[in-house]
């Protein structure tokens, strides 16, 4: 499951089982209707599960939150990455 930052400042949320490779469609313009528009600009957030029943769950969750919560939530997943590389 991910989240991408797309150049308009919005987050778009997905899942899949290759998460680089679908960034790359996104990219190329072959993802999601929404990133066809509004072009990702990077990958900002990930999170693995063991079945894809549970990433579809936490993928609707995410969805359901608002600007700023998503922004809260890959702000807390962006400094537990950098506090990892310490």
């Amino acid at each position: 499951m991910y989240v991408l930052l797309c150049e308009n400042g919005s987050y778009y949320t997905g899942y899949a089982k290759d998460i680089e490779e679908r960034f790359k469609q996104h990219k190329r313009g072959n993802g999601a209707r929404y990133t066809k528009m509004y072009r990702p600009e990077k990958l900002v957030y990930i999170a693995e599960f063991n079945t894809r029943r549970e990433a579809i769950g936490r993928e609707k969750r995410i969805k359901r939150l608002s600007h700023d919560e998503k922004q809260k939530l890959v702000d807390s997943h962006l400094c537990a990455i950098t506090n990892k590389d310490i």
